[in-house]
């Protein structure tokens, strides 16, 4: 589940801004859960638009709540807490170049894709194994999405930003015996 709208308006926001949800990020993350709980699990990413959220949800229902820092936000650099229209106005070349090729064109001091992936997907296989069967929530950010749906469809990094990963939505990947046996994206209830 990602995390529903933070404090501070539109901008990148990687793991070193740290800005909690705003009234409407906390309503959308209520909404899109309800009242029933699905899960037997939640985990988290260390970062407070997360977590907070995750620690209400876990004491609301009872349920083990685990901080795992790997699936913080990818590392946008130089970039972060600046705004697509400041990048925009301020370096379009890279900006443009970024768009075109986020693989080859990085923000200034940004996490490489295949670096981050590997440590989002490292960090799942590890969840997984540690709780077989369970039902988990991981409360975490559109860029960990991303990368765990990327890898799981077999889509290179590159394409990954075609992927648009609403706030407080919810991505369920369900796996039996086989492996993964279906993907579904639940978009945003509430903007």
């Amino acid at each position: 589940m990602r995390h529903g709208e933070p404090q501070g308006g539109q901008g990148y926001r990687g793991q070193g801004i740290d800005d909690p949800l705003s009234p409407l990020g906390w309503e959308q993350m209520r909404r899109a859960v309800g009242a029933r709980c699905r899960w037997d699990q939640i985990i988290s990413s260390p970062l407070s638009r997360c977590w907070l959220f995750a620690a209400e949800l876990a004491a609301q229902h009872t349920l083990p709540l685990a901080i795992d820092p790997a699936f913080r936000e990818i590392g946008m650099g130089d970039w972060e807490g600046r705004s697509h229209l400041e990048i925009r106005r301020h370096e379009s070349e890279r900006f443009a170049a970024f768009k075109r090729d986020p693989v080859a064109f990085r923000p200034p001091g940004g996490e490489p894709l295949e670096s981050f992936q590997h440590r989002i997907v490292t960090a799942y296989e590890r969840q997984i194994a540690v709780y077989p069967g369970r039902r988990l929530l991981i409360v975490c950010h559109a860029g960990v999405i991303r990368a765990l749906l990327g890898h799981i469809l077999g889509a290179r990094p590159e394409r990954w930003y075609r992927l648009q990963i609403d706030h407080a939505s919810i991505s369920r990947i369900r796996l039996d015996r086989f492996g993964i046996s279906s993907i579904a994206i639940q978009t945003s209830v509430l903007d």
